[in-house]
This record gives structure tokens, sequence and C-alpha cells, in this order.
């Protein structure tokens, strides 16, 4: 595909293309592996620049602002977290989208940084806190013309007043989402069951989520955050075995069996390996939620 019909972001020198046509803007002190992907018009590429600082290389080509200016809303997305969380995002945004030709589907920037510091760790108390980076993220996002902000991670949620902070458009809140889709989707006691990290359930985000409506919730042990964290690191590493599915779906029907009438999916590793159909109760992919979310504002149906 010819270079001027697509938009690639990705760091490297000043001196890598000096007769290329594109222009180079913003020195940036961020990873070399960082990537921002263009869905529908995209393709994507790593850095083969071994260097030590750079700037963001994007087309200058007039036939693709004009494209960019012809459609609705560009969504801005904050990834990496982790990388095929974001993809599987990515995937879901276009599977949700009403399209008959690529320029019926809708346009994402997408910033995936897999290098943004341990949400598990700063969690703890034991790392670097991910809030300047994902708020840098945001703040690029909206600079290179992102008309709203998506993240598909459960527990980056806790820094979410950080990335508002820096930003003047609006982010969707992938909690908020959800929680109001399980609200939807049971009667009005139902107990709502969380599967999540240890991380997110320190956060308190779903829980505080759910109590402002009255909702009740079903948690799990430590013993069964600690389980869910082992394969959702299985899945990070690339494991999306049946081995892994059962595992998870096993700790999902002990919810069940404590009183949950709907499970909400609060890590967004885990609708990669389940879905509602293994389930005797609705099923909340966080995934899912957000990506119907970006659809319908990113179409202008909202």
């Amino acid at each position: 595909m010819a270079m001027h019909n697509i938009l690639w972001f990705f760091y490297l020198q000043r001196d890598c293309f000096p007769d290329s046509g594109v222009a180079m803007i913003a020195d940036k002190d961020t990873c070399l592996s960082d990537i921002i992907v263009r869905a529908g018009r995209s393709s994507y590429r790593s850095n083969p620049f071994p260097s030590r600082a750079g700037g963001v290389l994007y087309s200058s080509h007039s036939n693709e602002r004009r494209f960019m200016a012809a459609r609705d809303k560009l969504v801005g997305v904050i990834g990496g977290m982790g990388p095929g969380a974001t993809v599987d995002f990515m995937s879901r945004v276009m599977a949700e989208t009403p399209a008959d030709n690529d320029q019926q589907h809708v346009r994402m920037l997408v910033e995936h940084n897999p290098r943004i510091p341990s949400r598990q760790l700063a969690m703890r108390g034991e790392g670097e806190s991910p809030a300047p980076v994902i708020a840098d993220m945001a703040q690029r996002l909206q600079s290179y013309g992102a008309d709203f902000i998506v993240m598909p991670c459960n527990l980056a949620h806790a820094w979410q007043a950080d990335i508002e902070a820096a930003i003047s458009i609006p982010f969707v809140s992938i909690i908020r989402e959800s929680a109001l889709s399980a609200i939807s989707r049971s009667a009005d006691d139902s107990a709502v069951g969380l599967m999540m990290t240890p991380g997110c359930h320190s956060s308190g985000l779903y829980q505080q989520a759910l109590a402002a409506y009255g909702r009740p919730v079903v948690e799990q042990t430590a013993d069964e955050l600690a389980e869910t964290m082992a394969l959702v690191e299985r899945i990070k590493a690339g494991d999306v075995s049946g081995e892994v599915a059962d595992g998870l779906r096993l700790l999902a029907e002990q919810l069940i069996v404590r009183g949950a009438r709907v499970l909400i999916a609060a890590c967004t590793e885990l609708p990669m390996v389940l879905d509602e159909s293994m389930f005797e109760v609705a099923f909340i992919s966080s995934t899912d939620v957000l990506a119907k979310k970006t659809v319908v504002l990113a179409l202008g149906a909202a």
C-alpha cells in the first residue's frame, strides 16, 4: 500500500526519511515500540530504527486530510494494556460497525504502548504510576485530532482523573458503560459478579460504580483473584487455550454459586477466551460494551 494512503505514527530518528514527503513533528521521549495504528486504512508496523529519541511521522497527503474531514468522529485509543486486548478491542469495533465498504468503518487513532508501567504494581504501591504516561498519550491523541478518547483497560481507569485533567475532549469510561450494561440486563435487585484482577479489585472502581445504583456485588476471594491473575498473565503471554478458558469459566461459576445473576468481565483479557454462551447468566464483556459505545459515538448516533 502506498505510503500516502495510510497514516503511520512511529518513533525514529530525524534523518531517517529526509526526502520522503512526510512531515516530522514533536520530539517525544517515548519508547521505540510505541505505535499508532489507523484502523481501516493502516497496517501494523514495528519500528526498525534503533534511535534514542525522535518524532512522529505522519502523512501530509491532501487526499488523506480530505478523507479525514469527510468522516464522522475520530476515536483516540489509549492502547497497549495489554497489546492483545487492544487489538481485540479494535476487531470488535470493526465487527460492530455497520459497514459495507472500507470507507464506512470507524476511524481510530491508536497509540499502542506496551511500555506503560504496570498497573498492578502501581496499585500495590510497588511500582511507578502509569498516570503521567497515559495522560500524555491522551493529550497526544487529542493533538492529532481525536474527538474523544477510550481506553480498553479496566484497571487503568483508576487514573481517569489524570487523563481528564490533561484533555478537553470527552473520555468514555469502560467502567461506567459496563456497569450500566449489567444493570440494564438484570433485575433491579440482582447481584453482580465481578471477575477481575487483584489490582482492579483493590481500586474499588466497579464496587463504587454499582453501589451508586444500589446494586449488590459478589466479589472474588483472595485466592480466586490470584488464580484469575495467573490465567490473565497466560493470556497476555499468548495462551488463549481451552485450558485457560476452562479455568476462568470455573472461577466465574463460583460467583454464580454465591448468588451472582449477571457477570462483568472487568478485565479486557477475559473476553479473549470467554463469552456469554459459556454461562447461564448474562455475561458482560467490558470490551464489547466499550466497542459498541465507541461505534455509536464515532458514527454520530448519540
